[in-house]
């Protein structure tokens, strides 16, 4: 097996398990539900967002539009980096696999923002419906991303000594995100981790080519 069919895989498992699980939280829960799957750190709790990965946003319908664009543009530079990588023999696969997470993870939450608006209507007080009669809750480029998954691992309070939040309430990990989400931080995180000498290495190759095109130029 190629190592672009496996990379093929990778990104087709994480884009049909995260589709599937948006597709299921949006047809049977309202936003806000919450289903405890363990005890009470582990929660699906369902919000949408009109931004990025852990309920980050731009503000307004042009920030929206332009949000859009970019993860198009950043999609089709990572998508076209990917499969250069996977013809190169002497890069590892792992190297590979990590940048087909955060490929996939991108694909993943640009469906949400391209079609989630046009194919249902909204959540609010109410189960969204597929492909609803008077059609969905907003255009091309705007729909909102499904989140779901939250942990508040460790709830407490700041304390008193700490500046303007002295006292108030703290909730670790409060951001809610979903599987795409999930699938670019650990193709980040994984580089850092373990690749960050292959980058070493290609600044060296670089410059061990800067340097033999030097020398033969002076010649």
């Amino acid at each position: 097996m190629s190592r672009s069919v496996k990379s093929l895989i990778i990104i087709f498992a994480v884009l049909i398990v995260d589709q599937v699980l948006k597709f299921w939280i949006k047809t049977n829960l309202m936003i806000g539900d919450e289903i405890v799957v363990f005890k009470d750190w582990f929660i699906l709790h369902f919000v949408e967002n009109n931004g990025m990965a852990f309920g980050f946003e731009f503000a307004g319908e042009y920030g929206k539009m332009f949000l859009s664009v970019f993860r198009i543009v950043a999609v089709m530079a990572i998508g076209w980096y990917l499969f250069k990588l996977a013809r190169q023999k002497e890069v590892p696969f792992g190297f590979i696999a990590c940048i087909a997470l955060i490929f996939a993870g991108a694909i993943g939450n640009i469906i949400d923002s391209l079609f989630y608006g046009i194919i249902f209507n909204h959540s609010y007080g109410q189960v969204a419906t597929l492909f609803p009669a008077e059609g969905g809750y907003s255009s091309f480029l705007h729909g909102r991303v499904v989140d779901m998954f939250y942990f508040p691992l460790l709830e407490g309070r700041y304390p008193e000594w700490i500046p303007r939040i002295g006292g108030n309430p703290f909730i670790f990990f409060r951001p809610v995100f979903n599987i795409a989400d999930s699938a670019i931080t650990v193709g980040i995180f994984s580089i850092l981790l373990f690749y960050r000498k292959y980058f070493n290495k290609i600044e060296e190759n670089k410059s061990d080519n800067e340097n033999a095109e030097a020398e033969q130029t002076a010649q």
